[in-house]
């Protein structure tokens, strides 16, 4: 099968926007001197001043290293040796208000290091920003917390308006895609857990393209998604970061991905995000946006 170098063979459809405005660089300005950083930002996300404009941001909280190393994620891996820095739950806070946020992703690292693996530290930058932002919808975007339902329980109770957890591939490519403390199974089990103990959670996962998989495989994730009831799923190209990453096997067309788009929604997602550019916290918001519509 052809591998390509994403250096040279990026199709057209993947060219990103370089983020601009007034706006975009007034709030940048602002983060910076308060020493505060998006994931947004630090994953050159194309889609930033599209979020931006709409009053969306994902940040990550337990620092910038993973005791997991996935073999399509380009964050640091190693030992943080059960460091927590505590200011992140006030300077999360802070960041909703410079930004004025009406949505948030939160998202983080794996923190196998630590006792908890930081779901009760998660669990207080969520709850601190219901208090001091009670208009502000927060979403989660969480590891598995090795699938301990004392730890689930912690995270879930700060009561997050979505719950995600990737599963980032289908199940033949589930290792060597990902860590193998990760899993297909255990992925499914935990968002089974949030659903069937807080279903008045959302509950929201993503899946890269372009490993190797076939669209029967696909097709079979998203049934098996459908049969824990997962409200929302969202589809993004893989692109390899370095050359000590994965290679991509292929670009799918924004074609391809509205077919994905179609089938989700005929197998009963809430909400169904697909592009070529998407990532797993693209248009978090707009499903606030279908509630709302649901609704009225």
């Amino acid at each position: 099968m052809k591998t390509y170098d994403i250096s040279t063979d990026k199709p057209k459809w993947l060219k990103a926007k370089i983020p601009k405005g007034d706006s975009y660089l007034e709030i940048r300005k602002s983060l910076r001197e308060k020493g505060l950083f998006t994931v947004c930002e630090e994953a050159k996300c194309p889609n930033l001043s599209e979020c931006w404009s709409d009053k969306t941001a994902t940040i990550m909280i337990l620092g910038d290293t993973c005791t997991r190393a996935c073999k399509f994620c380009n964050v640091k891996t190693g030992n943080p040796k059960g460091f927590v820095n505590v200011n992140e739950i006030k300077d999360s806070s802070q960041m909703v208000e410079i930004m004025s946020l009406n949505y948030i992703v939160i998202t983080s690292v794996d923190r196998d290091d630590l006792p908890d693996h930081g779901s009760s530290h998660f669990s207080a930058v969520v709850s601190q920003i219901k208090q001091d932002h009670p208009q502000t919808k927060v979403e989660v975007l969480i590891p598995d917390f090795d699938a301990k339902e004392e730890f689930m329980h912690i995270l879930a109770k700060s009561d997050p308006f979505v719950i995600a957890q990737n599963i980032e591939t289908v199940k033949r490519l589930t290792h060597p895609v990902r860590d193998p403390r990760a899993g297909y199974q255990k992925t499914l089990d935990c968002l089974n857990f949030y659903k069937v103990n807080y279903p008045h959670i959302a509950t929201k996962t993503s899946l890269m393209v372009g490993l190797g998989e076939t669209f029967a495989e696909i097709h079979e994730t998203l049934q098996d998604l459908r049969k824990i009831d997962v409200d929302i799923v969202t589809f993004g190209q893989y692109l390899q970061p370095s050359k000590r990453h994965l290679s991509v096997e292929k670009f799918y067309t924004p074609e391809e991905f509205d077919e994905l788009k179609r089938l989700s929604y005929r197998l009963g997602f809430k909400f169904v995000a697909s592009g070529p550019m998407v990532r797993s916290s693209y248009k978090a918001a707009d499903y606030l946006k279908f509630i709302e519509n649901e609704i009225n």
